[in-house]
């Protein structure tokens, strides 16, 4: 009775600070290169502060069962709410030695193979699965290309394209390209107001496009990487409000909000039937990218009169 009368004090305290926090006006209109810069800040809530936080009876997993285990991507099983669920996301460090011990939030192939084991064993009780996603990509190294790094995440969006129980993931800083994508293919994706999420960062897409890094600014622009243009593209399904000035500068309230938004989405999935289930999660990444100029149905339009070949008497 005190460990639940704890934790309800701990949530309504949560919720009450970010109802104070998240509604505070802007004072001017963020960029997306400003977006870019909360979405890395060191200070933001990493993985394991919103699994400790928003879960009770965390058990963290660890190991591939194949080469080894991988501290850039964690995973277990927890109760979210008094739901069992399980829980993978990826994992960066707060100071330059967890960092390094972290990789940088960056999954070696066992990583995601780590994960793999957790979505099997989520499909396997029936327990929903909860995704973290914040990775400037996946490692690009030569071991990690030796150990199978492409097969590894082509391996996970196979399975999560078909997982038969919910999925609810939420871009919590950086999502990365396939780093990214390999814990992403979800029923709803959520994005925090600050993060981003993109084929490549807006340095790298400076360098390719116009051969200068200092245009990474005008290619995160270029780009729509924000939560507001991945919404509007159809990509992300929701954005998780952030205290005014970001997520790092009031973790609490920030917590509070992913909780709520997660439940949200979970209670609303939880409500279909396996079947549905699938053919939204289907419909949703096959109509990614789908569009429709004006021009064409103009051209339709003038094409919709009867073929004549000349002949009057027809």
């Amino acid at each position: 009775m005190h460990r639940g009368c704890a934790t309800v004090r701990k949530r309504d305290a949560q919720q009450e600070r970010a109802e104070r926090t998240v509604d505070a006006p802007q004072q001017h209109e963020i960029t997306p290169w400003e977006r870019v810069q909360r979405a890395r800040h060191p200070n933001r809530p990493r993985t394991l502060d919103y699994v400790r936080a928003m879960t009770d009876d965390f058990v963290e997993m660890h190991g591939d069962r194949r080469f080894g285990d991988d501290l850039a991507l964690v995973a277990g099983v927890a109760s979210f709410n008094g739901q069992t669920v399980v829980v993978i996301g990826h994992q960066k460090g707060q100071d330059t030695r967890e960092n390094v011990r972290r990789n940088f939030g960056m999954p070696h192939p066992e990583g995601y193979r780590k994960a793999l084991r957790m979505f099997e064993h989520a499909e396997q009780f029936g327990f929903p699965v909860l995704c973290f996603i914040d990775t400037p990509g996946a490692n690009p190294n030569k071991d990690s290309e030796e150990r199978g790094q492409a097969n590894a995440i082509a391996e996970n969006i196979l399975k999560m394209a078909g997982l038969k129980t919910p999925i609810v993931a939420c871009v919590i800083g950086e999502g990365g390209s396939g780093g990214a994508l390999a814990i992403g293919v979800a029923d709803r994706l959520l994005m925090m107001e600050n993060a981003i999420y993109s084929v490549a960062s807006p340095e790298a897409s400076a360098s390719i496009l116009w051969r200068d890094s200092a245009k990474a600014p005008d290619a995160a622009k270029a780009m729509r990487i924000t939560a507001r243009d991945l919404v509007e593209l159809g990509i992300a399904d929701d954005i998780v409000p952030e205290p005014a000035e970001g997520a790092h500068t009031d973790n609490v309230a920030t917590i509070a909000n992913v909780r709520q938004y997660l439940q949200k989405h979970l209670d609303e999935l939880r409500k279909l039937d396996t079947d549905t289930l699938l053919a939204q999660r289907y419909n949703k990444y096959r109509t990614i990218g789908r569009y429709q100029e004006k021009t064409q149905s103009i051209f339709q339009h003038e094409h919709t009169e009867p073929y004549h070949n000349g002949n009057t008497n027809n």
